[in-house]
């Protein structure tokens, strides 16, 4: 008894399937999957987008007088009833370049109509049945304007129907058919599958390509995040230097300043707590914001002090550098520390985009102050190359130096401007307040230039340096003598 409850179960389990696979096919022949679009329509090129319009007026125009003269004369129909089926299988064309799927129904019906409007012609057996020829020119057409909009299980449903009507047909007419409906099924097959490989690949493109659309917004997104979070470890040691200095003079102002009211000292005691405090959350988000295989740095923030090192080692590596540091900006004393990191990171980043970009371009270093001593003004200017052109190291850039640099300038409330130079070259200028504001903007330039100052400046092979390079005096500039 149990063994004969498996096939049982087994058999029931065939039906369900079978049934079910059957509803599948049957509701994919009366439901289009796409809309109403044209095909070819996401085409970029204008001709390929009225390409699927051309072949279809060019096809009805072609086979339906060659149809209705075909019933006619070959096959005895009445001219007008010849003129009307021949409408009828070949005008759907036009609607397939939008409307594919009911477009196969009007013209496979009118064609199978056709096929048993001919049975009883005489001469039957001298021509194509159940198939004409414009017929299977028309229908293949029709197919892979199909094949190139509608899943796969449509395509096996129509593909089973044609070959399905193509045996019905073949049955009372047996002694007529000459073997067009196994060439349909055959030829509808392939055609079928050519045109849904097609579809299924240009489908796997348009994939790949919104993939790395977005891949390319997330690479984008997580520089960002990455270039903040670096620049606010880096700000860290700023901010927890200066709460340090409060935190001290809080806590030695009782023993410094003599007479102190009970009550100043408690207020103090307070300043020095929450100055602690505000240490500690900061070390704490600071620990979530470097990554587990960063160290802490343990030397002191670079400045605008360090600026001739990163020249001096930028002529090393073979460009021509000169720099320029304006006597007024001496005399500003010690600027804002964010300030002063700011404008050395943004020197650093430019003339590190020059080598890898430009190798070879003269480059000018400029920084200068404003006329009311507010701002700091930091210029980088690399121009044509003087000598051969060569390759340069990288030829497309990552962004990640003008992301840096416009998030460095947008946090002391700076502006950034970059571009291209009309002779030749790149030009990046970074203005820095040195006074306090109330809110920071970003008003940078969103130019898409590439990484920095090379970003699209041409690439040269530079003058050999045979003496000491120095920067060049003007208006007052201090002169610092730099080695090759």
């Amino acid at each position: 008894m149990p063994s004969a409850a498996v096939p049982s179960a087994a058999h029931e389990s065939l039906l369900s399937a079978t049934r079910r696979h059957t509803t599948s096919l049957a509701r994919a022949l009366v439901t289009p999957t796409y809309p109403a679009t044209p095909l070819l329509a996401r085409s970029s090129r204008r001709w390929l987008r009225r390409l699927p319009y051309a072949v279809a007026g060019l096809l009805t125009i072609i086979l339906l007088p060659v149809t209705a003269q075909l019933l006619t004369n070959d096959y005895g129909l009445n001219g007008g009833l010849a003129t009307m089926l021949a409408a009828a299988q070949t005008g759907p064309l036009l609607l397939a370049v939008t409307r594919p799927l009911p477009a196969w129904w009007i013209a496979f019906i009118a064609d199978t109509v056709g096929a048993l409007a001919v049975l009883g012609y005489a001469d039957l057996p001298e021509r194509s049945w159940p198939w004409q020829p414009p017929n299977i020119i028309g229908c293949l057409f029709l197919l892979l304007f199909l094949a190139l909009r509608e899943p796969r299980r449509t395509l096996v449903a129509v593909w089973l129907v044609t070959g399905g009507v193509g045996v019905v047909l073949g049955i009372p007419g047996a002694r007529y058919s000459d073997g067009t409906n196994v060439l349909m099924f055959v030829l509808g097959g392939v055609v079928l599958l050519v045109g849904g490989a097609l579809r299924e690949r240009g489908d796997a493109q348009r994939r790949l390509a919104e993939q790395e659309t977005i891949s390319e917004a997330e690479r984008a997104r997580r520089t960002l995040l990455e270039e903040r979070a670096r620049i606010a470890r880096e700000l860290h040691d700023v901010v927890a230097h200066h709460m340090s200095v409060i935190t001290v003079q809080a806590d030695s102002a009782p023993y410094r300043i003599g007479g102190l009211p009970p009550e100043a000292e408690r207020e103090f005691g307070t300043i020095a707590a929450t100055a602690r405090e505000s240490l500690a959350e900061m070390r704490r988000l600071l620990g979530v914001l470097r990554s587990e295989d960063a160290r802490g740095e343990r030397a002191p923030q670079p400045g605008l002090d360090r600026v001739p090192q990163l020249v001096e080692a930028t002529v090393r590596a073979g460009i021509p550098t000169t720099l320029s540091i304006a006597k007024d900006v001496a005399a500003l004393g010690t600027l804002p520390q964010a300030v002063d990191l700011s404008a050395y990171r943004i020197v650093q980043e430019a003339l590190a985009n020059v080598v890898r970009h430009a190798p070879g371009a003269p480059t000018n270093v400029s920084i200068l102050t404003s006329a009311d001593r507010t701002g700091l003004t930091v210029l980088v200017v690399n121009g044509p190359p003087s000598g051969t052109p060569g390759p340069p190291l990288e030829t497309t850039g990552t962004g990640h130096g003008l992301i840096g640099m416009r998030e460095r300038v947008r946090l002391v409330g700076g502006t950034l401007d970059t571009g291209p130079l009309p002779e030749g070259g790149f030009r990046l200028a970074a203005r820095l307040p040195l006074v306090e504001v109330a809110e920071s903007t970003n008003n940078t330039d969103d130019s898409p230039a590439g990484d920095g100052p090379a970003g699209n400046g041409p690439a040269g092979n530079g003058p050999e340096h045979d003496g000491p390079a120095h920067a060049e005096s003007t208006d007052g500039a201090e002169r610092y003598p730099l080695a090759p």
